[in-house]
């Protein structure tokens, strides 16, 4: 097949050109919006799940759905030990400018842009962070050095400066488990009193598994606050869609075979189906595309898969990582419990426990409970057999 005209999309947060599967999480992102608009409290969202699910294809939808209803939309992809402060400072000074322009601020907007100056005082003296919003800092508001107290007082004031408007202030995060636990805590209380007033400032974050648990330990209510809908492998029917409609809408068919060796191959998950979908549309001759078309070219997909999506993570492992994860690997893609991984690796778990620490703060691995890791990548088993059994013969002990 030309490969110009190949629809797949196999590009790290990049839209399938078939968003199937994901209507509950977008029917919930409206009604969230629209309860804010009429004046009702409502939960903040946290999408989770593992690698490669679409979670931060599902943040761009719903930023193009709050612009849609005139909404203030910020957004940014957090990263370890950032400067949270400064980069929330510079996110709510742009979502100050969308409610109003500072020409045609009213009185909510005008005490936002003061206590807003306030805020970024406190992390950056000369002002360059409110450069251009001409006024003064308000004494007393935001200006403690306490995180959460300060975060607090500006949300508020943005919600009340967006109320004053019509509109509403939408924060998009994601890898938000990247937060440290100052940082989540303070942003849990913020949204608490937002929540408690009512005003049209919500969260919507992404991030892996383990984020339900980092809040609970921030916040105790945050299972009040927030709904963790978790996403994960498609059903058979939307990964057939998945595969299937892209290709239809440009004249060309795939055999029932093909796309069911594809979806049992994939798993159904999201990524690795756009992905072969790409790789099948390119080495297909003809249509409809053939069983044993796309089984052949199962070698081509492991490849691309292991340059593209698997080693970028694995290098950043070192080799006694690696040998844990090769461990993990071959006990199978379930979780483990820390104990049986130390002991396949000839350690203890007091000694293996660094290691599983690690891999964690890598976002290789994640906790799904207590003495328990999985990987944060669906398939690393696979990836990890394939390429690196070399690791088998390291003595780990030494």
């Amino acid at each position: 097949m030309d490969p110009r005209k190949n629809p797949y999309a196999p590009g790290a947060g990049t839209k399938p050109p078939a968003l199937v599967g994901r209507d509950r999480e977008i029917e919930s992102f409206d009604v969230l919006l629209e309860r804010l608009e009429n004046g009702y409290a409502e939960q903040s969202m946290i999408i989770t799940g593992l690698r490669g699910v679409g979670k931060t294809v599902l943040l761009d939808v719903f930023r193009e759905k709050a612009e849609a209803r005139d909404w203030a939309t910020v957004e940014w992809e957090v990263e370890k030990d950032s400067a949270f402060r400064s980069k929330m400072a510079m996110q709510a000074r742009r979502a100050l400018l969308q409610i109003a322009p500072g020409a045609r601020w009213q009185d909510r907007a005008l005490r936002a842009a003061s206590i807003l100056k306030s805020f970024t005082l406190t992390a950056n003296p000369d002002g360059t962070l409110t450069a251009g919003l001409n006024v003064e800092a308000l004494p007393g508001s935001a200006d403690s050095g306490v995180l959460a107290e300060d975060l607090s007082d500006l949300l508020v004031a943005m919600g009340e400066a967006a109320r004053e408007r019509g509109t509403g202030v939408i924060f998009l995060l994601d890898e938000i488990q990247y937060l440290d636990s100052g940082e989540l805590e303070a942003l849990i209380a913020a949204l608490h009193k937002c929540a408690r007033r009512s005003l049209p400032v919500t969260l919507v974050g992404a991030g892996l598994p383990q984020i339900p648990r980092l809040a609970g330990e921030a916040k105790s209510y945050s299972e009040r606050l927030f709904r963790f809908p978790r996403i994960g492998e498609l059903a058979e029917a939307h990964a057939h869609e998945a595969i299937t409609v892209p290709a239809s809408k440009l004249g060309v068919d795939f055999e029932d075979g093909a796309v069911r060796f594809i979806v049992e191959y994939t798993q159904g998950y999201p990524y690795f189906l756009q992905e072969y979908g790409k790789i099948a549309w390119d080495e297909a001759r003809e249509s409809p595309v053939s069983s044993s078309s796309v089984e052949s070219i199962r070698p081509l997909v492991e490849a691309k898969l292991d340059e593209s999506f698997f080693r970028v993570r694995a290098d950043r492992a070192t080799d006694l990582e690696l040998r844990y994860l090769y461990a993990m690997a071959e006990l199978g893609p379930a979780p483990h419990r820390a104990a049986e991984v130390a002991k396949h690796i000839n350690r203890t778990s007091q000694q293996a426990g660094p290691v599983r620490s690690r891999l964690i703060e890598k976002g290789l691995l994640y906790t799904p409970g207590h003495g328990y890791a999985a990987f944060t990548v669906p398939h690393f088993d696979r990836y990890m057999l394939r390429c690196h059994s070399g690791l088998k013969e390291i003595d780990a002990s030494g």
